[in-house]
C-alpha cells in the first residue's frame, strides 16, 4: 500500500566540543622546550628591554623586586643595577645558573629561586615591583599567571611587562612554526599579552591604572641565515621544532624563516636588521 510521504525532519548533529586542554601536560612540554638549547645565548641580546622596563616602572633603590620567568636575568640584573633588592624566579635551573653567573661577574646581589610563574613560591604582597620581559607571556594558563603576578605584588605596587605583539617579528615567527608544529587547539597565543585589550581582561579589577606603550627591539644579526642558525641551535621553541621534523621539512622551515626575515629586513648591506614591536606595560596594583 502506498502512503504519502510526510515531512522529513533533519536533525542537526550535536556540536562536537573540543576536549579540555591538559594545561599541566602543556606546561611540562614547555618546560622541556625552554630547557633545550640555551636561551641565554639569545636572551643576552635583549638586555636593553630589561633596562627600559625598569625605567618605565620608575624603579627606586631599596624596593623589593621580583623578575618572573627571569631566564638568564635581564630584568633582574637591570633592577639590581638600580640598587633594588631583587629575586629572580624561573622553572629552568640551567637559566637560573646563567643568571647567577652574570650577577657574580657584575658584582650584583641577586637571589634566585626555582619556581613556576603560575604558582609563585612567595607569600601575598611580598614585592613592591613585579617584572617580566618576554617570560610570563608564555605561561599556558594566562589567567592563573596574571593572578599570581597580582598576588605577590603589594597593594599600591607596580607590575611591569614586556611582551611581543601579535604583529611583531617573533609573533610572525611563531605563526610560521605553527604551520609545521601546530600548538594545542584552544590554547591562547602568548602574543595576546602584547595587546592592551588582553591585559585589561587579565588584570580587570586589580589595576588602579594600566599604561601601555608600543616599543621596538631591533634584531641585529650577520644575515638571515645567521639568525636561523642561532635560533635553531639555542632558542628552545625553534630548536625543538626543527628537531621534531624530518630533514626535508627542516629545509622548508628554514626557507620560510629566511623569507620572513628578508621581507622584514631594513638593512641593505647584506646584514640583518629587523625591528620588532613589543608592548611595554605598567600596571599600578589597586
Amino acid at each position: 500500500m502506498n502512503r504519502a510521504a510526510g515531512p522529513t525532519t533533519v536533525r542537526e548533529p550535536f556540536p562536537v566540543m573540543p576536549p579540555p586542554i591538559d594545561l599541566a601536560a602543556v606546561k611540562a612540554k614547555q618546560q622541556a622546550t625552554w630547557s633545550s638549547g640555551d636561551y641565554s645565548v639569545v636572551g643576552t641580546t635583549l638586555q636593553i628591554t630589561g633596562e627600559a622596563l625598569c625605567e618605565a616602572v620608575d624603579l627606586r633603590s631599596g624596593e623589593r623586586v621580583l623578575d618572573v620567568a627571569c631566564g638568564n636575568g635581564n630584568a633582574a640584573l637591570a633592577a639590581a643595577r638600580r640598587f633594588a633588592r631583587v629575586t629572580g624566579v624561573d622553572y629552568v635551573p640551567a637559566l637560573l645558573a646563567r643568571a647567577g653567573s652574570r650577577a657574580t661577574a657584575d658584582g650584583l646581589p641577586l637571589e634566585l629561586r626555582e619556581g613556576d610563574a603560575e604558582a609563585l613560591p612567595f607569600p601575598d604582597g611580598t614585592f613592591d615591583v613585579v617584572l617580566s620581559t618576554f617570560g610570563v607571556m608564555f605561561a599556558p594558563d594566562q589567567e592563573r599567571a596574571a593572578r599570581e603576578l597580582v598576588r605577590v605584588c603589594r597593594h599600591g605596587g607596580r607590575i611591569g611587562l614586556a611582551s611581543w605583539t601579535p604583529d611583531s617579528f617573533i609573533g610572525q615567527v611563531f605563526r610560521v612554526l605553527a604551520g609545521h608544529v601546530p600548538p594545542p587547539p584552544g590554547l591562547r597565543g602568548p602574543s595576546q599579552w602584547g595587546t592592551e585589550e588582553r591585559l585589561a581582561e587579565l588584570f580587570s579589577g586589580e589595576a588602579r591604572e594600566l599604561r601601555a606603550a608600543r616599543r621596538e627591539f631591533t634584531f641585529r644579526y650577520r644575515s638571515a641565515a645567521h639568525w636561523v642558525e642561532v635560533f635553531r641551535t639555542w632558542y628552545g621553541p625553534i630548536h625543538r621544532a626543527f628537531a621534531s621534523l624530518a630533514p626535508e621539512r627542516q629545509g622548508v622551515l628554514a626557507t620560510e624563516l629566511v623569507s620572513l626575515i628578508e621581507r622584514l629586513n631594513v638593512a641593505r648591506d647584506g646584514t640583518m636588521v629587523v625591528p620588532s614591536p613589543y608592548l611595554e606595560a605598567v600596571i599600578a596594583r589597586a
